[in-house]
């Protein structure tokens, strides 16, 4: 029987990340969590989103990946690993798991099942949280979920990403598949709120390996060529327009 988890202690710090993930990334047997939600809520989702997916045969049957897409709404985190064969660990915000309602303890039962791992990114020490965190992950050969350009698009268009994609890449030598969600922003505008039935499309493009580059995981220069690469292709997957420039400051503005 499954249980919902202490919220509460399931939020990652920069100084517990590898002793978290020493105790969840553990395998929970045929019966996880993970596959009883996609179980249940699989049929659920496919008949409310109707979800298209195309070039899922870009992604390797194992080995470490990483998945790096453009980022419209919330539920974009939620369609993602139901529509990926192998299980997605990613980056969530830690007021995910910790809400002490009915509600916020189903969201982080939700969550922390699909292989969300919270990250308490207070302090300007959650960056640091997230590397150490998904360099784990892909060292023990799982697939690392990555929203390059840091937060939800504020208007609908790509923003510039952020290299700590390429720190990943290039420091455990992950192949990147590029994705894109298309349509989600219709189905739950401004990205809150409950989401409207109607069709997304989940878009896979051609693995991406930056080898060539191999020892230079600190050049700037490097770092933002190869980000810049694979926004070139979630740009090309997506359709979206391109504005060069962080998706917070443009909030902020």
């Amino acid at each position: 029987m499954c249980t919902i988890p202490r919220a509460a202690s399931n939020v990652l710090t920069c100084t517990d990340s590898y002793s978290f993930l020493g105790r969840s990334l553990t395998s929970e047997g045929p019966l996880s969590r993970f596959v009883l939600i996609k179980a249940v809520l699989g049929p659920i989702m496919r008949l409310m989103f109707r979800p298209q997916v195309e070039g899922a045969e870009h992604i390797p049957g194992d080995g470490p990946v990483i998945l790096a897409g453009n980022h419209l709404t919330f539920i974009d985190s939620m369609i993602l690993p139901l529509v990926c064969d192998r299980q997605v660990f990613f980056i969530g915000k830690d007021e995910y798991v910790t809400g002490k309602s009915l509600k916020g303890r189903l969201m982080a039962w939700f969550f922390t099942g699909v292989g969300m791992i919270p990250v308490d990114r207070d302090g300007g020490r959650g960056g640091v949280a997230a590397l150490m965190t998904g360099r784990r992950i892909l060292e023990e050969g799982k697939i690392f979920g990555i929203y390059p350009e840091g937060t939800r698009s504020p208007d609908g268009r790509l923003y510039r990403g952020r290299t700590g994609i390429a720190r990943l890449t290039l420091m455990t030598g992950a192949p990147v598949v590029p994705f894109a969600m298309i349509g989600t922003d219709k189905l739950q505008p401004g990205g809150s709120g409950m989401p409207r039935p109607g069709r997304v499309t989940v878009r896979f493009g051609e693995a991406m390996e930056f080898s060539r580059y191999d020892g230079m995981d600190r050049d700037r220069y490097v770092l933002r060529a190869v980000t810049d690469s694979v926004m070139t292709e979630v740009m090309r997957l997506s359709g979206q327009e391109y504005v060069d420039m962080y998706a917070t400051k443009a909030k902020a503005a």
